[in-house]
This record gives C-alpha cells, structure tokens and sequence, in this order.
C-alpha cells in the first residue's frame, strides 16, 4: 500500500500483482517499432537545459531488452527526445551504437530517424536549405547502414510556401534514397512548431498533398506513420496508400483498434507508447498472429487508459511519462532527463499514471516501484 495524491487529497493506493504476458517472437502478423527513449547520464558534467549527456551503456541495453521481446526498435525518433534535448550530433552516435547493437542481436530490426534539426528555422532558410538538411542525414543514416525514417522538418514547415515546396522536398529526397523509407507525418499536437505542415493546416487537405507525394514515389515508400492521436483520419489514409505501402500507426490514443483493422485492412505500428508497454505487446500480436482478437484485446485494452494519460495534452511532453516507466521498472536508476524534462509534468500526473501502470500489470516490481513512487513524493514535497 502506497499514499498517493488525488485532486481529494492524500489516499491509500493498493498495488496488484505484475501481469505474466506471454513471451513471443516474431514473425508477427503486424510490424512493431517501438520508438525507444534515452537515459540521461547524471554523472557528466554539464548544463542539465543545454546539454545532451546520454548514458549510452543504459540505452542501448534498454533497445536490447525491446528486441528480446520481439519488436523493433524505431531509432533518434521524437520518444528520445529529437528536437526536445537531443540534438543531430547525438543523434548520430545513437544512430550508429544502435545499428551496432543491432548486429548482435538475431533478427533484431532498427530504423533510424533523418530530418533536417540541425537546420533552425528561420526567415533566411530556403527550401533549397531544407533538401541540403535532409540529404545530409539521409546520408548519414545510409552509410551507417541504416533504414531511414524521413522525419516532418520544422524548417520546411517554416520554409514553404506553398504544398509544392513540400512536394518538391520530398521528390528529391525519395528520388535519392537507395531503399524504401518510411515518412513520419508528426502532428501538430506532439510538435507545435509543425502546425500546417504539407501546406495545409486542415488535416484532410494536407492529407491530400502527402499522398499525392506518396503515389508518385511509391517504390521509395515503405510506409506512412501518421500521429494525428484521430482514429479515423488515419484509417482514411489507410485506405488511399497504394498497394505495398504500410500504415505505421502513431495513434497512441487508438492503437488497438487500428492494429486489429477492419475488413477493409490494418495498420502496422511504429508507437511511443511500445516503449513503457512492450511486455504486453508480443503477447498481443502473438494473439493476433492466431485470430484470437480476445486475447490481443485483453492484453492491449488495459494499457490504453495509461496511454492515453501519458499522451494527454500538452502531448509533447509525453517523453517524462515513458522515461518515468521506464525507471518505475528498473531499466535505469533515476529519474533524470535530457534537458531537464522530468519537470514537464505535476505530481498528480505521476501519480495517476502510476495508478494506471498498476492497474495494467506493467510494474513489473511493485514494490521497487512504489519504493521509487515514495522517493518522487518526497522530493515533491509530498510525505
């Protein structure tokens, strides 16, 4: 039993037993990236706002323990905080300890984030800028020997004028690369700086205008990963891809039901949320792998309220809640977070996100956990 806080007031909490999930191994009947996090390294010296210190032994063993529960590991995506206090310089040391990494692993999968953030934003930057951006981490990424995800540039959405300057950007890009790549369309939600992004700030327009980019290229399209936290504009998209070309769900409010999909096709995941839940995830698709949608639903269906918290607006900060998971369970010794982001969230968010953990046997320890639960209330202030 824990002393939680409520908006009531101090309460007794008490903690279930951790849920046993089913260990499975790919082939899944889905693809499953989870957008992995990086540990902080308390120890360097440095400016905790300014600096990226990345505790790189801790991360990579975290990507480890992703692929041992057979997922796939989407890599220097916007979960490790890109563009929130990781910066282009680390991203590529990430980039290429996890491709390594990777190697050792049998059948372990890592695609790795491209964008242009090492290009500000600014009145000065051209679209020419924005291709010269992408295709220097194109490149990167492909000599490291790296799959590409084409990460939204906040340049570009800066740059443009017009939907032609992203349809311009993207044919050059797509035209380049040497295999398919799989485009990150990041809503505004997760990324302010994104707003009207594809020349369109209504959504169906702009959607319009990436799949005009994705029909033309389609051959350097694997897939499509949209995070529009909207259920059925995704499935919209879904069903306008040309054949070949996936659906990456984004959707960490809906994930379930577009995994599962309807009679008309499925998504495909490429989700923050698999970093916290991964236990639950290869049991699921192991169900799903068998049509046994009752299982995928109970495995899956309690973790959504906790997604869901850990998403709420404002949603980019939802990096503290994955990061707090994840020391929860042990996979690092603090709660500490590049650029300080550990202070983006209240007291009564941990709290009720701990509930929610609970409640869908995801602390694996619980009494580690609710003896780490009790160190963050005092340091709150809370006893």
């Amino acid at each position: 039993m824990i002393m939680l806080p409520t908006p009531d007031g101090m309460r007794p909490y008490t903690l279930g037993a951790p849920r046993e999930f089913p260990r499975a191994t790919p082939p899944f009947p889905r693809v499953a990236l989870a957008a992995a996090h990086v540990v902080a390294d308390t120890m360097a010296e440095q400016d905790p706002w300014l600096d990226a210190k990345v505790d790189w032994d801790r991360t990579i063993a975290f990507r480890k323990h992703l692929w041992s529960l057979g997922l796939g590991v989407a890599e220097a995506m916007d979960t490790a905080q890109r563009g929130m206090g990781l910066d282009w310089v680390a991203a590529q040391q990430l980039i290429r300890l996890s491709i390594d990494a990777a190697k050792d692993v049998p059948g372990a999968v890592v695609a790795s984030g491209a964008g242009t953030d090492h290009l500000a934003p600014g009145p000065d930057v051209t679209v020419d800028d924005v291709i010269r951006a992408y295709e220097e981490q194109c490149e990167a990424v492909e000599k490291m020997g790296g799959r590409i995800i084409l990460m939204a540039s906040r340049a570009l959405a800066k740059a443009a004028r017009s939907p032609a300057d992203y349809e311009r950007v993207y044919a050059r890009i797509l035209g380049a690369v040497r295999q398919p790549v799989i485009i990150h369309w990041l809503g505004e939600m997760f990324d302010p700086a994104l707003d009207g992004y594809w020349g369109h700030a209504d959504h169906m327009a702009a959607m319009d205008v990436a799949l005009t980019v994705i029909h033309a290229h389609a051959a350097k399209v694997d897939g499509v990963k949209i995070s529009l936290l909207d259920d059925q504009k995704e499935i919209a998209m879904r069903r306008r891809l040309p054949k070949g070309v996936r659906m990456y769900t984004g959707d960490d409010f809906n994930y379930a039901e577009l995994i599962a999909g309807d009679e008309h096709g499925y998504s495909d995941a490429l989700l923050g949320i698999f970093d916290p839940i991964a236990p639950a995830v290869g049991g699921a698709l192991a169900a799903l792998s068998r049509n046994d949608l009752s299982t995928f639903h109970d495995i899956l269906a309690p973790t959504v309220p906790l997604s869901r918290h850990i998403f709420k607006a404002p949603t980019r900060f939802y990096k503290t809640g994955v990061v707090f998971m994840a020391w929860l369970n042990g996979h690092q010794d603090h709660f500490v977070m590049v650029g300080g982001q550990q202070s983006t969230r209240s007291i009564q968010h941990f709290s009720e996100l701990f509930r929610l953990a609970d409640k869908a046997g995801l602390l694996r320890d619980p009494e580690m956990a609710a003896a780490r639960m009790k160190t963050l209330l005092a340091l709150h202030g809370v006893a």
